[in-house]
């Protein structure tokens, strides 16, 4: 790192990592949980032992709701992040985890300037929280192995989840977040160092060739 730079203040935010991605009606499936839950375990793990502040976001509908009902056991944390301390546990009944919640608030009351995603789900969530976040001026950064998602099938066509997650974060690593494995991200907090920020004009070369 430069000489002069300023370290990373990073924060890490653990969303939806819930019963119901795991064993209820949204299973997820790339990566798989076989991979994403250890990963996002390690992320945790990694926060804790930097002094990183952790925050955890979980989703909740209206009771009576087919997924995150109020109440129900699919909404609750899965056991790989509630048997780990955390700074604070957000509810949100929104995609962005900033939209109905003070995560903005507590983010500047922390000098937060670096924002860590995982959890679920890839294209949802994940990757409303991170183009907000960097709307707002932070530095944004996706664990690939410690997010995930599902197939789709709507109006416009079907995706597999694998193609779904890979060409989200293909998205968010053009502008918007750099986008590293959860080992790379470990290294970068150990080393207190930034990880590659996504460019934009370096990304859109081929358009120019």
């Amino acid at each position: 790192m430069p000489d002069g730079a300023a370290l990373p203040r990073r924060a890490l935010l653990v969303i939806d990592v819930q019963n119901e991605y795991v064993s209820g009606a949204l299973p997820i499936a790339y990566p798989p949980l076989t991979t994403s839950l250890p990963k996002i375990a390690t992320a945790i793990d990694a926060a804790r032992a930097a002094h990183v502040p952790v925050i955890v976001v979980r989703h909740e509908d209206e009771a009576g709701s087919p997924v995150f009902a109020a109440g129900s056991l699919a909404a609750e944390l899965h056991e790989t992040v509630a048997s780990r301390p955390s700074d604070a546990v957000l509810t949100k009944s929104t995609v962005s985890c900033f939209g109905d919640t003070d995560l903005a608030e507590r983010l500047e009351a922390l000098g937060v300037d670096t924002l860590a995603i995982t959890g679920f789900m890839t294209q949802h969530c994940d990757e409303s929280t991170a183009r907000y976040a960097a709307d707002r001026g932070l530095t944004v950064e996706v664990l690939s192995d410690a997010t995930g998602t599902l197939p789709l099938t709507t109006p416009a066509g079907t995706i597999s989840a694998q193609e779904l997650h890979e060409t989200s974060l293909l998205v968010l690593a053009s502008g918007f977040a750099a986008v590293v494995t959860t080992d790379e991200w470990r290294a970068a907090v150990a080393r207190g160092e930034p990880t590659p920020a996504p460019n934009l004009w370096a990304s859109t070369e081929p358009a120019r060739a």
